[in-house]
């Protein structure tokens, strides 16, 4: 199938070939009939990919300070490595979309293959989304109609936050198409109506739907807005426009009566004037996007609506007060049509974007994406062939289950430069996987994890998907006959953990987890230095320190049934690197975090570790930390000798004879690990990493936690 694309690095606008996506619980296939082009929020992320760096820097400034703060801990070359590749990430575009149902996931019970739905699907042929997302349409309302009705929903989010009342006066800055839509529901309230544009086009139009216009160049809005209501002022301002001038938000301040309401639904500068706000006492909030569970991943992702009682107007219920509008007729869509240009004709809409004449022409509203009954892609493949690739026996053929930010940004890249056949990438969407296909070389993109699984050409899968899969995914390729390779944690709960045991031993297959510091450079040589083994000749104290950084509370990581929490998912690689160093495993380990009431899981703890041979490990995993410092430091002490790794950038040694010190580029050890992965593949050997190892290190953070909630030591079980 084919889906449109944003380039952020070129600016190109580009109808992308990717797989078809594989219907999933809880969410709803669709096959696209219309789209509504956003000529708002499209055009600015048209104009930010085609605009110069520097311009792109000046853009977001808070991304540069995040820029600098990681040239200050990781370096130039690796920071502007990764800056390109965020840029090398093209976005998905489109929010506006109208389609029929041809599948789907387990758990909907209340729509049917066949019905026509609104949702807030990408220009994609075919598009997955998720059922909170996805609203029916009345039998009356038409494809182009239902189109408005997710852009509807942002307009109508932002009068629910106004609150208008009968018989206010109400300012409507900026009519484009959310604009229109905002005034015509504020005219459905029984408001006064006053519209501002700069376009002539737009407010004759507006005139038509019974408001009142202004134009700011010839008109002094704010004398005139005092004058149309009689010295009082206005009751509401709602700004649609989208501009980087403070000028908007003074005018509105200035327009409105004392104790009136602004609520800002667009982009505009807010350099806010106390004085203007405060002798008024004015409210000022801003809407976020369709309503009440937007971003809000239990009730997008996890389907977990908001009881109707106590959350009367959620995103999806101002879907349906939408398509209820376009139903009765009361609100009028039709006369805010462009354009409808075929899906393969995009460049009619894309191609006057970035310019001094954006969207659709002089005048232009709302621009529609049509889409043929019959798919571009005659057969709604879920693979996407890109080239052939002929493997020989033994050679090491990789199949990579999962394209998220780390498979593009360190392990696909990594995989590359280690010399591996890289045969076929799956992805949930299709569009990430082939990108990355494209972009390294890897033979065929799909949307089924299966093909790989069901491959006898592949003879390791590398997963790299949301940690909840791990352990399932690792336990199916194994009962594949793969070797497998799986990002870490291996897995996020201990039934899961004997699960994986079993399918590796039954499966005489060699499970490796993406333990890769022991790799880096810095590490080899600091375990070259210490020598012993893990008879106990060489006893040692190591203490590592991750200054990890703040994530957000709402992230999936945080959550223990989805990411397991930051112990798990990344403290794991400092268990591991001291198991390393050390030559030795744990027998028992404490954690002790911040906080009198600890919650499940935590990002900022000190863990305990004892070892088998009687070397101790302190592991300080801190989110509070700031990030111009550098984020990893290892500190060993064993014989008198001292060794300070920083931030896999230097060794420093002392009391150690002929050595000091060594520095160099940061090098985590990603590309290594997999270059001596392949080499095994290929000729035979035992693996990388011992699988009683990678058992000990997960069974010791899972144990962390025990700790953490039961508030002592835990001592590991024999077979860890």
């Amino acid at each position: 199938m084919y889906q449109l694309i944003q380039n952020l690095k070129s600016g190109e606008t580009v109808l992308e070939e990717v797989p078809a996506p594989q219907v999933r619980a809880g969410q709803v296939l669709i096959r696209t009939r219309r789209t509504l082009v956003s000529l708002g929020t499209e055009r600015m992320l048209v104009e930010f990919g085609k605009a110069n760096l520097l311009s792109k820097a000046r853009q977001q400034p808070d991304k540069v300070k995040q820029v600098f703060e990681k040239i200050q801990s990781d370096g130039l070359i690796p920071t502007l490595g990764a800056v390109f590749r965020k840029l090398d990430q093209p976005l998905p575009l489109g929010y506006c979309h109208v389609g029929e149902v041809v599948a789907v996931g387990a758990g909907i019970t209340d729509l049917a293959i066949g019905d026509r739905v609104a949702s807030n699907g990408h220009h994609a042929e075919l598009v997955c989304v998720p059922r909170n997302l996805v609203a029916s349409i009345p039998d009356g309302v038409s494809d182009d109609e239902a189109a408005f009705t997710v852009i509807g929903a942002i307009g109508l989010q932002g009068l629910r936050l106004l609150n208008p009342t009968l018989g206010e006066t109400v300012v409507v800055v900026g009519l484009g198409l959310i604009g229109l839509l905002t005034a015509q529901l504020l005219r459905l309230n029984g408001c006064r109506v006053i519209g501002l544009d700069l376009e002539p086009a737009k407010l004759a139009l507006a005139q038509t739907f019974g408001i009142e216009t202004l134009n700011p160049a010839s008109t002094d809005v704010i004398q005139a807005v005092t004058e149309l209501t009689g010295g009082v002022g206005a009751d509401g301002v709602v700004i649609t426009a989208s501009t980087k001038s403070d000028e908007v938000i003074t005018q509105a301040a200035r327009m409105s009566r004392k104790r009136g309401r602004i609520v800002l639904v667009g982009v505009v500068g807010l350099n806010l004037s106390r004085a203007d706000f405060y002798e008024k006492e004015l409210t000022f909030q801003v809407s976020c996007s369709y309503g009440p569970g937007r971003y809000d991943a239990d009730y997008e992702q996890a389907g977990h609506d908001y009881p109707l009682p106590f959350v009367r107007w959620t995103e999806n219920r101002n879907f349906q007060t939408i398509l209820q509008l376009l139903s009765s007729g009361q609100l009028q869509v039709k006369p805010l049509i462009t354009e409808v240009v075929p899906l393969t004709d995009y460049q009619q809409i894309y191609g006057k974007m970035g310019g001094k004449s954006s969207g659709a022409g002089s005048g232009g509203i709302a621009s529609l994406l049509s889409y043929s009954e019959t798919p571009l892609v005659m057969s709604a493949s879920a693979t996407v062939q890109l080239r052939e690739v002929v493997a020989g026996p033994s050679a090491g053929v990789v199949g990579i289950i999962g394209a998220g930010n780390f498979a593009g940004s360190t392990l696909v890249p990594a995989l590359q430069r280690a010399g591996a056949t890289l045969q076929t990438i799956a992805s949930a969407n299709g569009l990430s996987g082939t990108l990355l296909a494209k972009k390294y070389g890897i033979a065929s993109s799909t949307t089924d994890y299966q093909t790989i699984l069901n491959d006898p050409t592949v003879d390791l899968c590398v997963i790299t998907t949301r940690h909840n899969s791990h352990a399932r995914l690792t336990i199916e390729a194994l009962q594949a006959g793969k070797h497998v390779f799986v990002e870490k944690p291996l897995v996020i709960y201990d039934d899961e953990l004997s699960g994986v045991i079993a399918a590796q031993q039954a499966a005489d297959k060699t499970v490796t987890v993406g333990f890769n510091r022991r790799f880096s450079p810095t590490a080899q040589r600091a375990k070259a230095l210490l020598g012993g083994d893990a008879s106990g000749a060489v006893p040692m104290n190591v203490v590592a320190t991750m200054n990890a950084g703040a994530i957000p509370a709402n992230s999936w990581v945080h959550d223990r049934a989805v990411g397991g929490g930051r112990i798990l998912g990344e403290a794991c690689h400092y268990v591991d690197l001291i198991t390393f160093l050390t030559g030795s495993r744990v027998i028992s380990v404490c954690l002790n975090a911040m906080g009198q009431h600890p919650a499940e899981t935590t990002d900022s703890a000190s863990i305990l570790l004892r070892y088998e041979n009687g070397a101790t490990g302190v592991i300080n995993y801190f989110a509070n930390g700031s990030k111009a410092y550098a984020k990893e430091r290892i500190e060993v002490y064993s014989q008198e000798r001292t060794l300070i790794l920083d931030n896999f950038k230097s060794l420093n040694g002392y009391g150690f004879r002929g050595f000091s010190s060594i520095s160099g580029r940061q090098d985590k050890g990603h590309t290594e690990q997999f270059r001596r992965l392949v080499t095994t593949l290929r000729a035979g050997g035992p693996p990388l990493i011992p699988f009683a190892d990678i058992i000990n290190t997960t069974a010791t953070t899972l144990a962390a936690l025990r700790s953490l909630q039961e508030g002592r030591w835990v001592t590991l079980s024999g077979e860890c």
